[in-house]
């Protein structure tokens, strides 16, 4: 999975950053430290690969990984090359979502770009840059387009959709809300990768005040989740100072950190948890003395698709999975405790694989 961060400048998207990625991008009060973008790769916390990686002495633990991609802060103007223009946004177009980052707290020694703190204003600036941006992609699309769709059919059809999402866009819409009409307006639409058809995760960036009561009394953090909902966004809510402290411990000191905070889990298992339920992903299990590892899959994906994960030969020559709930395997201590329970299914090709199935895949090439 691939994620990018996105904001205006000194809205903590760097701090951020650094806190999940221990990367130490540089971060600084002042607009467009982040020259590059900064790329950081994330293991996902999964507490049952320990027990499972124990149960069988595996002599390797894998977990799932997210990468993350930083963008240095967008402005008004972006997209036309204001600040440090468009390059930063052609490094999100290869991203499965967008966190957005949004300052939801007030400190006079942090200036804002804008002068005032107002999230629904940030979010729309933002957006606007996005949506210039994808406009931008579908005029050269169009002019490239054009030249063949008098003579092919398919061309003149595709034509068609790319002035209607263009024309979408220019009513200030965002891509994701635009409606598309049979098979392959949905294949074009996915190839031409627009920024605001991506999935937005928002992350409310607040003061560490806010942070044990989900910062149920800041009204900005209010208007957020507002323009989330009107959006069919994730928002969770983050202090990225307290992350960056956070990094810097060990799993004890972390733990008992969070607990006198009065919190159940980091902002980076937050964001985690809302990446996957906003993208419809899911975690299977594969266990031995070799290796104990984490698959991400998407919901709904089936047994030899799943075992495509681990290697093409795998779906090829598919037979048969067997498959066990991993608290069942633990509760039986092992795989063989655990058949003569008869907790061990064997399944087919439209078995539908689910969050903490434990797979052994049978197949032959």
């Amino acid at each position: 999975m691939k994620l990018g961060i996105v904001g205006l400048p000194n809205v903590g998207k760097s701090t951020l950053f650094n806190s999940l990625t221990k990367a130490g991008a540089e971060s600084a009060n002042y607009p467009f430290c982040t020259i590059d973008p900064n790329v950081g790769i994330v293991t996902v916390p999964d507490e049952r690969l320990k027990k499972l990686g124990d149960l069988y002495q595996s002599k390797k633990v894998t977990p799932a990984v997210i990468e993350f991609v930083d963008i240095a802060g967008l402005v008004k103007g972006a997209s036309k090359g204001e600040g440090l223009g468009n390059q930063f946004l052609s490094n999100i177009r290869e991203v499965d979502a967008i966190v957005h980052v949004v300052r939801c707290f007030e400190d006079s020694n942090i200036v804002h770009v804008d002068g005032s703190i107002n999230p629904v204003r940030d979010i729309e600036t933002i957006n606007l840059e996005l949506i210039f941006s994808d406009i931008e992609i579908l005029e050269r699309r169009i002019a490239k387009t054009s030249k063949g769709a008098r003579m092919d059919k398919t061309l003149a059809k595709e034509l068609k959709l790319l002035e209607r999402v263009k024309a979408h866009l220019e009513d200030g819409k965002l891509a994701k809300t635009f409606e598309l009409e049979d098979e392959d307006e949905e294949l074009w639409f996915s190839g031409y990768n627009l920024l605001t058809a991506k999935p937005v995760i928002y992350a409310a960036n607040v003061k560490e005040d806010d942070l044990a009561d989900e910062a149920a009394g800041n009204a900005f953090v209010q208007e957020v989740r507002a323009n989330a909902k009107e959006e069919d966004c994730e928002v969770f809510v983050i202090c990225a100072q307290i992350e960056q402290e956070i990094a810097e411990l060990d799993e004890e000191e972390k733990a008992m950190f969070l607990e006198e905070l009065g919190l159940q889990e980091s902002g980076l298992e937050k964001l985690i948890k809302a990446s996957y339920s906003l993208l419809g992903l899911i975690s299977y299990l594969t266990s031995g003395e070799d290796e104990t590892r984490a698959w991400t899959i998407k919901k709904g994906t089936k047994a030899p698709q799943a075992a495509g994960k681990i290697h093409s030969d795998f779906e090829r020559g598919f037979i048969r999975a067997e498959v066990v709930n991993y608290l069942d395997l633990l509760d039986c201590g092992s795989l063989s405790a655990a058949k003569e329970k008869g907790l061990v299914g064997l399944e087919g090709k439209e078995y539908v694989v689910k969050d903490g199935d434990v797979i052994l895949f049978r197949f032959n090439v």
